[in-house]
């Protein structure tokens, strides 16, 4: 079931699956080195799939520099090439629609998914830069 909630409106288990499924993908996986909990999750939107109590699709909406913004972009391995990446693109574009309409959003897409979100209308801006360890391109919405 796809969910859109705000931080207090998560119940724990949407909470832990969430947070277990974006552990998983950049700390496990890509071997990222940071604290992947921060403050911008207390002012977001939290969109994701559940199912049986596990996330398969998530990311994180929320206002950063004056524009909406998503990041912490992920879907599960068992999930990838099943379509929950372009439904979880949609469900982002679809409550940041909701919440401001006519806003662009603002991106800092890693460099391997730059076609997906280029699929969705957006657009590189500017040279690519190092985040965390991994590339990335600033991207905007058409």
């Amino acid at each position: 079931m796809w969910i859109a909630k705000p931080f207090e409106e998560l119940t724990l288990d949407e909470f832990f699956a969430c947070e277990k499924l974006r552990l998983d993908t950049f700390v496990v996986e890509q071997g990222i080195k940071y604290c992947d909990l921060d403050e911008t999750d207390k002012e977001a939107y939290h969109i994701a799939y559940i199912e049986n109590d596990v996330c398969l699709a998530y990311a994180r909406l929320f206002k950063a520099n004056g524009h909406p913004h998503f990041g912490r972009v992920a879907t599960a391995l068992a999930a990838r090439g099943k379509g929950y990446g372009g439904e979880l693109i949609r469900q982002i574009l679809a409550k940041s629609e909701a919440l401001w309409p006519g806003e662009k959003i603002e991106i800092e897409a890693q460099h391997q998914v730059v076609g997906l979100y280029k699929k969705f209308g957006f657009e590189s801006v500017g040279d690519t830069f190092v985040l965390e360890g991994i590339v990335h391109q600033k991207m905007v919405q058409k």
